[in-house]
């Protein structure tokens, strides 16, 4: 074979399906891994199309220039270990595309150290995980401007499509953008998860539904306004029973684990000052489930009410619906509003209609939603609040009647509803003209000599009243 078009590092299990992934497309993948166990596993079930290289050097040799090299490895410092070694035997104009969940800081202090080197880096968010990798994944490079015209082919050819064709793979921006946008991804994956868990946890002790049930409801779901991966793959789930007719589902311990993109998220948020609460208690949701032997000890002390709805199971499951799709609505908003504020604040120009349409394939949160979110910043590009597009408000407006319902409901049989009660108080908090925070400046003033603005003079101006 002549030189390759492409190399892999890290032929784990996203490495490798994205690399037999790229030969399926015509394209030839040298392959390297520091794990002999791991490398030659791999060469010895495929071979056409492939290069296995036994070393560094000569997996570097093996590829055409200018050279594109994805490394598929754990995030963090093996990142910069491989860096480190690889660096030295590539050549100026060569690219270096990290696909794995690193830190958006991390690619952009990457970036630099490459181009100092005279080469390309780009900080690649990959989704869809082992499935998407092999068949179509959602793609977000960003980095080093550059790479994309030399990388665009393979991209655009391993990608997934939508249902009308349409690439899922686009230049996200300069900087760590593409990792940026990915790590929002994953926060909004927190959110939906946790919503849905939370409905799923409704049906199940509040009405006595069985996992078919559920299932048959989830079913419903996915052909209409909440079509989306998550609800179907928990449609499949809920139906889903081993060789002794058992569902799984039923002795999966409720102890919830997380690889830290949902507290990254939550971090670029706080430092951005924009509120994401929704996915705050999504993270939260996680580290409280954690808590496994202290909630089965609080469980025999603490009191609550009986968890049985008193309301017609058809009835209930209509409000919770509404409660799902509104709360979906808001996570959107939320993640849509933090990538938007970052990109400005750092002028990588991130276009949101092409990242929502990127996301409607391939991707963990892709969702007949996204369609709408797509066509409302086609709409107004400089949106600031997907709650502010006139279609989208309609839908929450008329989705908040049962909602409300749904969540006091499950507040008064005492079943948590964290994400779903926070995307109602933020949808309340976003529309009231005149909040509560007057009366909390005045207390920073009153112990902190903090300041304030006046409703009756111009934003900008401070002022000081002596309470004491």
């Amino acid at each position: 074979m002549n030189q390759t078009n492409i190399g892999m590092i890290g032929l784990g299990v996203m490495g490798s399906n994205l690399a037999r992934n790229m030969v399926s497309k015509g394209f030839s993948v040298s392959c390297y891994d520091w794990d002999e166990s791991l490398r030659q596993g791999f060469a010895s079930k495929f071979t056409d199309g492939f290069v296995h290289a036994e070393s560094l050097k000569a997996f570097v040799g093996s590829i055409e220039r200018p050279r594109k090299i994805m490394i598929m490895i754990k995030a963090g410092s093996p990142v910069d270990s491989v860096l480190g070694e690889l660096a030295p035997l590539l050549e100026e104009g060569d690219v270096v595309i990290d696909g794995g969940n690193s830190q958006w800081e991390d690619t952009e202090r990457r970036i630099a150290f490459c181009e100092g080197q005279g080469l390309l880096f780009v900080g690649c968010g990959v989704s869809g995980g082992e499935e998407g990798a092999l068949n179509g994944p959602a793609l977000m490079p960003g980095g080093s401007v550059g790479a994309w015209e030399l990388i665009k082919p393979i991209f655009e050819a391993i990608a997934a499509r939508t249902r009308k064709g349409a690439v899922c793979v686009n230049w996200i921006g300069q900087g760590g953008s593409g990792h940026f946008v990915k790590m929002v991804h994953n926060g909004i994956e927190y959110g939906d998860m946790q919503m849905i868990c939370e409905t799923y946890q409704v049906m199940r002790d509040g009405l006595g539904m069985s996992n078919m049930a559920m299932s048959e409801v989830f079913g419903r779901w996915n052909r209409g306004k909440l079509d989306s991966y998550l609800i179907e793959i928990t449609r499949d789930i809920l139906a889903y029973e081993d060789e002794n007719g058992v569902c799984p589902v039923d002795y999966i311990l409720d102890a919830a684990g997380q690889k830290g993109t949902g507290k990254w998220t939550l971090i670029a948020a706080l430092d951005a000052g924009e509120p994401l609460p929704l996915i705050g208690e999504a993270v939260f949701a996680r580290c409280l489930s954690a808590l496994k032997a202290d909630r089965e000890e609080a469980s025999k002390i603490l009191i609550g009410p009986k968890t049985i709805l008193d309301v017609a199971p058809e009835d209930f499951v209509m409000e919770v619906k509404e409660a799902l799709y509104g709360s979906k609505i808001i996570s959107y908003a939320q993640g849509f509003q933090l990538i938007q504020q970052v990109s400005m604040d750092r002028g990588w120009q991130i276009d949101l209609a092409g990242l929502a349409q990127l996301w409607r394939g391939g991707c963990i949160i892709r969702s007949t939603l996204l369609r709408t979110i797509k066509e409302a910043f086609e709409r107004d590009p400089a949106l600031s609040n997907l709650l502010l597009d006139p279609l989208i408000s309609e839908s929450v407006g008329e989705a908040q009647v049962h909602w409300r319902d749904a969540v006091a409901r499950m507040t008064r049989v005492g079943i948590a509803s964290p994400a779903m009660s926070s995307a109602l108080s933020y949808y309340d908090g976003f529309r009231t003209a005149r909040g509560s925070a007057n009366l909390l400046q005045a207390q920073r003033d009153y112990f902190g000599a903090h300041t304030y603005e006046r409703t009756d003079k111009p934003r900008g101006q401070f002022f000081h009243t002596q309470w004491f």
